[in-house]
Formats: C-alpha cells, structure tokens, sequence
C-alpha cells in the first residue's frame, strides 16, 4: 500500500509539473506573438544589416549622366563584392529597370577590400561600411523631359564573421530628371 501511495504521489507531482511548464511555455509563445494574425517572429534576413538610397541623375535629352546607389552595410557586417571570389557567393548586384527612353549603359562596382574569415580558405572580396555603386544612364534624343523615377532592385546577402544571413532584394528606385 505505501508503494502504490509512493507511485500515485509521484505521479501527482510529474503531472503538476508538467502542467506547469506547459502553460508557461504557452504563455511566453501567446506575449511573443503579438496581435492576431500577425507572424510570432520576424525572421532576419540580409535587409536588417544592409540599406541604400540612389542620388538623383540629371541628364540631358540625347545625353548621358551618373547616379550613384549608395548602399550603407552595418558595422560588423560585409557583403560579397561583385564579382564575388567564388561562383557560388551571392554577389551585390543592382539591376535597373528602364523605359521611356532611358537605358543603363553600364554599372561600376567599386573596388573590394580582401579580408580572411575563420569560415573560409581563402581571403574573399567583401564590401563593408559605405559602397558607392554608380549607374551611367543614357537618354534618347527622343526622352521626355520631365521626372522618370527607375525601378531597382540590389541583391544582397549580408555576414558577420560566423554566419551568412539568407539573400534580400531591396527594391528602391533612382530618381532621374531628363532635362
């Protein structure tokens, strides 16, 4: 008989327990999530350590001008240069769409630092702190003169010295004025 009380008292107690630790883990999961509907957390991405902004270009009709993209990574962050140091980084890259008489000429890249990380045999082409990408633009004789705010997107994937954060798009545009 007491080995059966011991057995029930025992048992009592895992069930208490258990109940226990089940309802605080409900409660922390039900104050993390916040309102109904919204997601529980917000899951890092590149974007949380890389921003930009592009400077106006302005150009005349039939001519050609520069903008620049500035793209700002957080210190204690990098970015794989572009070209990257091996095909399968992830390399920075703008794209720009155009129209109304617009086109890209080319993008300049600026010159990568070489840094060694712990996770890699080789130093990689990085960027860090604040990167200037330049966009050389071309208008048509035949563009209207007037605002034409372009689409872009930067590809990024942002690191520290451990981990490589999964790749964001950034859409943005660049303001360009045909005179």
């Amino acid at each position: 008989m007491f080995r059966r009380n011991q057995f029930l008292g025992t048992a009592v107690v895992l069930i208490l327990a258990l109940s226990a630790c089940s309802r605080s883990g409900t409660a922390n999961k039900d104050a993390s999530a916040g309102p109904p509907g919204s997601p529980a957390f917000a899951p890092i991405s590149s974007l949380n350590f890389v921003k930009a902004s592009a400077s106006e270009a302005q150009i005349s009709a039939g001519g050609s001008g520069e903008a620049t993209v500035r793209v700002i990574v957080q210190s204690g962050y990098h970015v794989n240069a572009n070209p990257p140091t091996y095909p399968y980084l992830k390399a920075t890259e703008l794209a720009v769409e155009t129209g109304d008489g617009l086109s890209v000429a080319f993008i300049t890249y600026p010159t990568a630092l070489t840094k060694k990380f712990p996770f890699a045999q080789k130093p990689l082409a990085v960027y860090e702190g604040e990167v200037p990408i330049k966009v050389m633009l071309k208008a048509a004789a035949s563009a209207t003169k007037t605002s034409h705010p372009l689409a872009a997107r930067l590809n990024v994937q942002a690191c520290d010295d451990q981990v490589c954060y999964p790749p964001a798009t950034l859409d943005m545009s660049i303001p360009v004025t045909v005179k």
